[in-house]
């Protein structure tokens, strides 16, 4: 089960998220209509990923999605936006390490597709993650005992 954030100040638009995603059995869902309130949950619970507004009222989306990127840095973040402009788009990547954009209004398709390849991708970097961390263990574990070979005191005399 993967864990899903929306967050989008128009209730409207939560709703027909929620209706676009009803049929994904593998998604729990939770929505917040203020990036205040995700955040909040967010330092509470562990979301796979994100989706929010651009544009919203108090913290606007791209400052949500920077927030959540320190607290939750393995959620994928995706922006949903009804005005792409260069500086937006540019700002989402660099500032909140956004994984995609989703247009307003969305075609369902496309925005099932687009979350399974962030959980895809997310799955992979975790696992990428985890696998480097293995390899390091391994490689502290040959050093300790190339050392024991090494030292002359540790080999035994026949």
């Amino acid at each position: 089960m993967y864990k899903i954030m929306l967050v989008d100040d128009e209730e409207n638009i939560l709703k027909s998220l929620h209706r676009s995603l009803r049929k994904q059995k593998d998604l729990d869902i939770e929505a917040y209509l203020n990036a205040t309130d995700a955040l909040k949950r967010a330092n509470s619970c562990i979301f796979d990923l994100v989706i929010s507004d651009c544009r919203m009222p108090g913290i606007d989306g791209l400052e949500f999605l920077r927030q959540l990127k320190e607290v939750q840095p393995d959620a994928m973040r995706i922006v949903l936006t009804g005005a792409v402009n260069i500086e937006t788009l540019m700002s989402a990547i660099n500032k909140a390490g956004a994984f995609r954009f989703i247009a307003k209004p969305w075609d369902d398709e496309i925005l099932v597709e687009t979350i399974r390849e962030g959980l895809r991708f997310r799955d992979i970097m975790v696992e990428n993650r985890m696998l480097a961390a293995r390899v390091r263990e391994q490689e502290n574990e040959l050093q300790m005992m190339a050392k024991s070979l090494d030292n002359p005191a540790n080999n035994a005399t026949i």
